[in-house]
């Protein structure tokens, strides 16, 4: 009974706060909506996949799937699926936040970050072209699902199939965010191919070719609805009076409510079915009565006090709770509508309910909810921080509860949420509350842009903070055996590697001796031998002869064949275990390990040594080494230089130019791996102005994106 009386007066309580007086606005912004916008931006960067962009800010991200046939675009959420019409979805509704509330956010300096991150997923759009199809889908969701890894590895543990089609679902969508994109970012490419591709969606008229989605991305409402966003957004982009017309000719063909003749209110615009807020766009655009009527039957059915007696179901705690899948991504879209709707009217009655509404769906997503904790990772009191997410999570044995926690922070990810009374478990394994998607923040982000552009705010402060990090490569080692002339050691070359997950082709260690008492028992350095006892299937290794480093310490470098063996995708690949064993002449005792550098603190277990030093190639990654001196490699003889041929783009003079050229520039611009080669640098400027610099970034991406088939030097 207490519980009863309880939600009955919740429920006066959210009434009351909707039904206010006509002029009544909100006093004060609750929240900092400003860093909030900043963040829930910045989540985008942590799903791009393919060569980043040098603006990319994510310390944890790094280059990923570099084979698939489409470079760039976005992972779908916590896997790495680029599925096309959620991603052309969310880049459509970025799209229409910018159309919307651009100028106004301005001030808090996220336009850019905003504009950026739709043009890095338009590009791939365009890229996915085929001529009478389009790519539209790269990965196979069944087998991601499966694995549980970070994205810069996953081409080591599966292949990533691609998948074409000309499902008129998929491609309409690909042109209403084109068609969006090309009015805000000013681009006569992006107006193009959404011409293209909106008419090959309504030539087709069909989904039988989109396939490859099924059970994850079904077109669930059919094609009408993307047919109608698409082409009300290229009569905003050209003020082309047959695409209203086209446009308003889908309508009839959209699903009724309930058998009745209205057509569908009681649901939300998402990835699936768009009329909702292409019939708000044609309510303005036309202001045609049937059209206002449409979209208040469906923003009253989101309000409490609903449309003829029916609504939403509300949480106690005032969410407007559609489904258990993203109820929180349904309500903040459907709160950007009716923020849209609500500024495009003059009767403030209305005005003033559906703003409210609004803003109360943003807040409950804030923190203004019964655990007063913010949904929005990263952002305010209590934010989750377990998403389902496996690049975020950043284990190296496909395995959700190793680490225990989290190793990146994935800042602005809106999850799914709450059930029905509010509750909410911050658990990695609940791929429902806990799940995280670009199309989870895509209205979302429209809705802070709107809360920006009224109260402001500050974004946060030389953001985002640098993570601490873990060890990522680093040795394990014990004492295998041990006798009068001899030692054996086990040792595991881990790669444990998160920021980000990478592979290293030259990966060695060096293990240190100091042989003081083979000298002095009239021995040399010739007596020793090193052999190996076991070496882990597929990871080859070369051992160095025993090399002097000062004075009587000497060392022996255990080089893999190939480092990329070793790699952070599971139990059998993280690490590689070698038992080599160093000896004496048989019969001798004047063997003593305890003086040798990395044989301080082995004992019969394997733990972390960090005397045992990690390099990549001659630059060392982890431990120490003695006496602070590194080994000198051999130097290489410098031969005499010859005229060289070059082509443009091809950095690396294999003849190709691809991804390893991409990686070289964009290395050389930040100041990772500067280029002195003059022929290699003759190839990398692109635009051919005398510099090498993310101008050329931007034009080598764009060309693998096939954007541009030629560099604007040739």
């Amino acid at each position: 009974m207490v519980k009863k009386t309880l939600c009955f007066v919740l429920t006066l309580v959210m009434l009351t706060a909707f039904i206010l007086p006509q002029g009544i606005v909100s006093a004060a912004g609750t929240y900092n909506y400003a860093e909030a916008l900043q963040k829930a931006i910045y989540f985008y960067e942590c799903q791009q996949a393919g060569p980043l962009p040098e603006w990319n800010r994510v310390e944890w991200r790094g280059d990923a799937t570099m084979n698939d046939e489409v470079l760039g675009g976005w992972y779908d959420a916590g896997d790495h699926v680029k599925f096309n019409l959620p991603m052309a979805y969310s880049a459509a509704m970025l799209g229409w936040a910018l159309y919307e509330y651009g100028d106004d956010i301005e001030a808090s300096g996220q336009r850019l970050h905003l504009e950026r991150n739709l043009a890095f997923a338009l590009d791939y759009l365009v890229a996915c072209d085929r001529g009478d199809s389009v790519v539209y889908q790269i990965g196979d969701g069944a087998g991601d699902h499966k694995w549980w890894g970070s994205a810069e590895v996953i081409e080591k543990e599966m292949e990533r199939p691609f998948f074409v089609g000309k499902g008129s679902a998929v491609v309409g969508q690909m042109a209403a965010a084109l068609a969006v994109g090309s009015i805000v970012l000013k681009n006569d490419t992006y107006l193009r191919y959404a011409k293209k591709y909106f008419e090959l969606a309504d030539a087709t008229r069909s989904d039988s070719t989109y396939t490859a989605a099924n059970g994850f991305y079904s077109s669930h409402s059919g094609f009408w609805d993307e047919l109608l966003w698409a082409s009300t957004w290229l009569y905003l982009a050209t003020g082309d009076q047959s695409y209203l017309d086209k446009a308003e000719s889908y309508i009839p063909k959209l699903n009724r409510q309930n058998q009745t003749t209205d057509i569908e209110y009681q649901w939300a615009h998402c990835w699936d079915d768009c009329h909702y807020g292409a019939i708000i766009l044609l309510a303005r655009a036309t202001g045609k009565e049937e059209y206002h009527k449409f979209a208040q039957m469906h923003l009253d059915w989101w309000t409490p006090q609903g449309y003829n007696g029916k609504s939403v179901t509300y949480t106690p705690g005032g969410l407007a709770h559609l489904d258990t899948w993203g109820p929180l991504r349904y309500a903040t879209t459907a709160a950007f509508l009716a923020f849209v709707y609500a500024d495009s009217i003059n009767d403030s009655a209305l005005k003033q309910k559906y703003y409210n509404f609004a803003k109360s769906q943003v807040d409950y997503a804030l923190g203004s909810n019964p655990d007063k904790r913010s949904y929005v990772i990263g952002f305010g009191n209590n934010p989750p921080e377990r998403p389902h997410h496996r690049t975020a999570h950043g284990t190296w044995l496909d395995k959700r509860d190793i680490p225990d926690k989290h190793r990146h922070v994935l800042y602005g990810a809106l999850v799914g949420g709450p059930g029905r009374s509010d509750n909410y478990k911050d658990d990695i394994e609940d791929y429902i509350q806990n799940e995280v998607a670009t199309d989870y923040n895509a209205g979302f982000v429209g809705t802070l842009c709107r809360l920006t552009a009224e109260y402001g705010g500050t974004p946060q402060a030389n953001f985002p903070p640098p993570e601490k990090r873990d060890d990522e490569f680093f040795v394990e080692a014990g004492i295998n055996q041990a006798g009068e002339h001899y030692t054996e050691i086990k040792a595991l070359l881990n790669n444990r590697s998160s920021w980000p997950a990478r592979l290293i082709k030259d990966l060695s260690y060096n293990y240190y001796m100091d042989l003081t008492e083979v000298f002095e028992a009239g021995y040399t350095v010739d007596d020793i031998t090193v052999k190996v006892g076991y070496c882990e299937s597929g990871m080859d290794v070369n051992i160095s002869p025993i090399t002097h480093l000062y004075d009587n310490i000497y060392y022996i470098n255990i080089a893999y064949v190939d480092g990329t063996n070793i790699c952070p995708i599971g139990q059998e690949q993280y690490s590689a275990e070698l038992q080599f064993r160093i000896s004496a002449p048989q019969g001798t005792k004047f063997w003593d390990p305890t003086n040798d550098y990395s044989y301080q603190g082995l004992t019969k277990e394997v733990t972390k040594t960090k005397y045992m030093p990690v390099f990549d190639g001659s630059t060392r990654i982890f431990g120490e080494v003695p006496g602070g001196l590194e080994p000198t490699p051999t130097p290489t003889p410098t031969p005499t230089p010859t005229p060289a041929q070059y082509k443009v783009g091809d950095i690396s003079g294999d003849g190709l130019i691809n991804s390893t050229d991409y990686t070289m520039l964009k290395r050389h611009v930040i100041k990772f791996s500067i280029i002195t080669d003059p022929i290699k640098l003759k190839a990398a400027d692109l635009n051919g102005d005398g510099n090498v610099n993310s101008s050329d970034v931007t034009l080598m991406n764009r060309y693998l994106l096939r954007v541009i088939d030629k560099f604007p030097v040739e």
